[in-house]
């Protein structure tokens, strides 16, 4: 986007990974000059024609430097995963986070869309169907993921004034082609034959295909400035459309030649077993994420879809490529 004769400047942290090099396409298009900031480097984002800066998050001065010049900012760097140390998450998500908004406020930047998550919302093994952002945030997490992207996101709100507009996008399970995340981790499972139905199979939740997460966040920019009703705003992403999660798993498994998950194992039984690993993995200090976990027991066996009227409303979100459509993308 041209702010007269000279293009805006945007940067993305994160911009090599999965939703940033989503968001990185978005803004070329749109006509914007981008600069990514990461820890390694990305040949394929220079040749896009996106300045490369290679930095720390959680280095102050890297932050500054690499925030010099620029007109606004995607935060979407981030440590995700179930299991780790909490230091590292800590470290990452919200000294990283500090260190971005306290840059921004001290280059005088007036735009921060900050990449957040449900999880932030996510405690115990309650469902939560068609929830909107009126939710609070839990008093405890059952992972460190969660309860770090919190406190970050609170800080990003928090800070959101008059010298600074500020949002948090929630994107609920990011997929599609490049994903490598969630399809690879089912795949894997189902390789090794480690796949249970948690529960009845009859929860649904909400997904994401990767392209319609990457245009809420340039839609959300657009229209995040002083007294907007963006700033200071949190919102869930989704399809819009919620998936009875078991079916689609089936379905990705189906079109990638593995057999559909039928076993089934009880949620208050699989609840207990994760519990008994993480203990036992933590006793032992075992770095290696433990084959269940809580926070994956409700993740897998629970419900977790959301209300995204406020989205749709505040900046015009709508998921204008529909599930089906993302999935002949990701298995063309």
């Amino acid at each position: 986007m041209s702010m007269g004769n000279k293009k805006e400047k945007v940067l993305v942290t994160g911009g090599g990974g999965f939703l940033g090099k989503a968001i990185i396409k978005f803004l070329i298009q749109d006509e914007f000059e981008v600069f990514s900031f990461s820890r390694s480097y990305y040949p394929e984002l220079e040749s896009l024609g996106v300045t490369c800066i290679q930095g720390d998050l959680t280095n102050y001065t890297d932050v500054k430097r690499a925030l010099e010049g620029i007109d606004g900012v995607f935060h979407v760097a981030a440590l995700a995963g179930v299991w780790g140390k909490y230091e590292d998450y800590f470290q990452t998500n919200v000294i990283g986070t500090k260190n971005i908004v306290n840059a921004c406020l001290e280059l005088g930047i007036k735009k921060l869309v900050y990449t957040s998550s449900p999880s932030v919302i996510l405690d115990s093994s309650e469902s939560l169907s068609g929830a909107n952002e009126s939710l609070d945030y839990p008093q405890k997490y059952s992972n460190f993921y969660g309860e770090t992207k919190a406190v970050a996101e609170r800080y990003v709100l928090s800070s959101n004034g008059e010298k600074i507009s500020t949002c948090a996008l929630r994107p609920h399970l990011i997929w599609g082609p490049g994903d490598p995340h969630i399809f690879p981790r089912i795949f894997g499972k189902a390789q090794k034959k480690q796949l249970r139905i948690i529960g009845d199979g009859l929860n649904k939740v909400d997904i994401i295909f990767v392209e319609n997460a990457a245009k809420a966040h340039l839609l959300a920019y657009k229209k995040l400035a002083h007294l907007s009703e963006v700033a200071g705003q949190a919102y869930f992403l989704g399809q819009e459309e919620e998936v009875f999660l078991w079916d689609f798993i089936n379905e990705v498994l189906k079109r990638g030649g593995y057999k559909a998950i039928k076993k089934k194992i009880p949620f208050k039984l699989a609840y207990f077993i994760g519990f008994i690993f993480e203990v036992f993995y933590r006793a032992l200090r075992i770095t290696k994420e433990p084959p269940l976990t809580r926070f994956v027991c409700n993740q897998l066996g629970k419900d977790h879809y959301f209300s995204h009227q406020k989205a749709r409303a505040h900046f015009g979100y709508c998921a204008e490529i529909s599930t089906q459509e993302g999935l002949n993308r990701f298995f063309h």
